[in-house]
């Protein structure tokens, strides 16, 4: 019996179809589940070619890569009482497909997808309205936000886990981060008008700081000039007496060698200070003693050799 062009294309189409129904295969970044009359069987199928029972089962296939979902903006309080208006994202993962369809159930992955982010984005809310409630608007927006964060990502998985047995709802929030914090905008005049009152006392602060310490610094300096200034011209009073005494021996050592040339030189000095071309001096007959060289200039030789045995003087005390 031969068969007719036509019906060994209809056999062929019917043999691609049971084929195709029952194979599938499950892409590299995927995981899938089998639903027999709604109910999941058999675990879950990880990438690969796997069999199912045509027409009456059907699979279910869940992204496992990591999801981004963007939160709806929420006006949140902080701890100083200051309105916010928090735009924040989710990072999250499908870990159990199993658990997941079980916990968000519905006819198509699409529609579990979007009941799982309705959910997930309410409770992300919720803690982030009662961890930032904790804190100040400055904490938020510095540094110490990557720790609020990870609070709020660590809350957010208890509160999806609830109250069963496992520890995850078949999904793991992986990470929360804030887009956006802002105030509303007829609050933001005056908290900025407060925030500019704040810097203007806390900079005012620090400038009588800085002219109290200068004060102190120039006081402190002058002081140590002054004592600089003072033990200086004290130990050069202690040198140039030092000096002086030993000058006044030596002048005295040197001349007491021979007192009459000291009283020559010395006479001789006088004149040249006292008298001039013109000088006119009226002395008493008790006073001619002070001319007694000035008529013997010439006469009198002082002998520049010491002494043979000259007699050892004492230098003059300091009193004479």
């Amino acid at each position: 019996m031969k068969l007719s062009l036509s019906s060994l294309i209809l056999i062929i189409v019917a043999l691609s179809v049971i084929i195709s129904s029952i194979f599938f295969t499950v892409d590299q970044t995927q995981k899938a589940i089998v639903l027999q009359f709604g109910e999941p069987v058999g675990g879950v199928r990880l990438p690969g070619l796997h069999v199912k029972i045509p027409f009456i089962q059907k699979v279910v296939a869940f992204e496992n890569r990591l999801m981004e979902y963007d939160v709806a903006a929420a006006e949140i309080y902080s701890g100083d009482k200051k309105n916010l208006v928090v735009d924040a994202f989710v990072r999250w993962r499908i870990e159990d497909p199993l658990l997941f369809y079980r916990r968000f159930k519905s006819e198509n992955s699409f529609s579990i997808i979007e009941e799982a982010k309705s959910r997930l984005g309410g409770i992300i809310i919720g803690e982030l309205r009662r961890e930032l409630g904790l804190h100040n608007m400055i904490d938020i927006i510095s540094q110490n936000r990557g720790s609020i964060m990870e609070t709020v990502t660590d809350f957010s998985n208890r509160k999806l886990a609830g109250d069963t047995r496992d520890t995850n709802a078949g999904l793991v929030v992986v990470d929360v981060r804030i887009k956006r914090a802002d105030l509303p905008p007829q609050n933001q005049k005056a908290v900025y008008d407060r925030m500019r009152t704040e810097r203007e006392q806390q900079a005012t602060e620090y400038r009588s700081e800085g002219r109290r310490d200068g004060q102190m610094i120039m006081a402190q300096t002058d002081r140590s000039v002054r004592e600089t200034i003072a033990e200086a011209e004290r130990q050069s009073q202690v040198i140039r007496g030092q000096a002086d005494s030993e000058a006044a021996a030596i002048y005295a050592s040197a001349f007491g060698q021979d007192p009459e040339f000291y009283s020559f030189r010395r006479s001789l000095e006088s004149y040249q200070n006292v008298l001039s071309d013109r000088s006119v001096i009226l002395l008493d007959p008790d006073s001619m003693e002070y001319l007694r060289y000035l008529g013997r200039v010439g006469e009198y030789t002082p002998s520049l050799a010491p002494p043979e045995n000259p007699e050892p003087k004492e230098p003059p005390s300091a009193s004479e």
